[in-house]
């Protein structure tokens, strides 16, 4: 009966030790909530859709800004110049949209990786006259996304499919040769529409999808921002690797503690 009790005594401290962590686990986890509400804002088309009616009279400033801010790499003509970057015929208001809205244009150096970027130089205004500009080459408007009308697992396979391989299932980008993977954590529903299209970079086109589907992409990109943790604590979703880890240091620890224990009852 003693030798009971001792073995009780020296197991209260482990278990001590996971009861705590099961209880820290599940404070930490959030509460399932449901998919994020989109907002009308965040389907609007872009800031720099310039009016039908204005467009005209944005083309003289467009011209000027190509030439200042453009030309020395894609040429006057926007033709494109050869080992410095491609032409801009046909690309339409879609790519120009996407590069300047996000600022990953204009570019310091030719080599340089277009990334996101929380400012630059040129005005809204200034920015909404060379789409417009660019727009006369011809080539895609800019898109509209509707992720409200997307469906959430769709979404989820799609992303698995065709983007986690590099920017993580949970959309929190990476590495790649030559290339950095961005997070996806301020992205809109539009730049997932636009990047889609345009395949910026090293990221593969995929015009093959429809409109449904580029919804879904958009709707699960927007719910990975803020997922559900069903599993418990999520350790800031930063992605399978070292949530692996996380969980093999665990089991170690756990696995030393019992031969610990097993060890003193043998010596005894």
């Amino acid at each position: 009966m003693s030798r009971a009790r001792g073995i009780l005594r020296r197991l209260r401290a482990p278990v001590a030790v996971v009861c705590g962590g099961v209880a820290l686990a599940s404070v930490a986890a959030p509460a399932p909530s449901p998919v994020p509400a989109l907002s009308q804002a965040a389907n609007e088309r872009t800031a720099l859709l310039a009016p039908t009616s204005d467009r005209a009279a944005l083309l003289p400033e467009g011209r000027r800004l190509f030439v200042d801010a453009c030309s020395s790499c894609h040429g006057e003509d926007a033709r494109g110049i050869a080992g410095r970057a491609p032409s801009l015929r046909g690309v339409g208001e879609l790519a120009a949209d996407f590069y300047l809205r996000t600022n990953r244009m204009p570019l310091d150096a030719p080599d340089d990786q277009p990334t996101r970027h929380p400012s630059n130089a040129l005005s809204t205004q200034q920015k909404r006259a060379i789409v417009a500009y660019i727009g006369t080459f011809g080539g895609p408007p800019i898109p509209e996304v509707h992720p409200e009308r997307g469906s959430l697992p769709a979404g989820r396979r799609l992303f698995a499919e065709r983007c986690a391989g590099c920017h993580q299932i949970v959309a929190r980008g990476g590495q790649a040769p030559g290339a950095q993977i961005p997070d996806l954590e301020g992205v809109a529903p539009l730049d997932v529409a636009e990047a889609v299209d345009i395949g910026p970079y090293v990221m593969s086109r995929f015009r093959s999808l429809s409109d449904h589907e580029v919804d879904s992409i958009a709707r699960y990109v927007a719910y990975a921002k803020d997922p559900e943790d069903h599993g418990g604590w999520g350790i800031g979703h930063i992605g399978p690797i070292p949530e692996g880890m996380v969980t093999w240091l665990l089991a170690a620890f756990a696995l030393l503690l019992t031969i610990r224990i097993i060890g003193e009852r043998t010596t005894r």
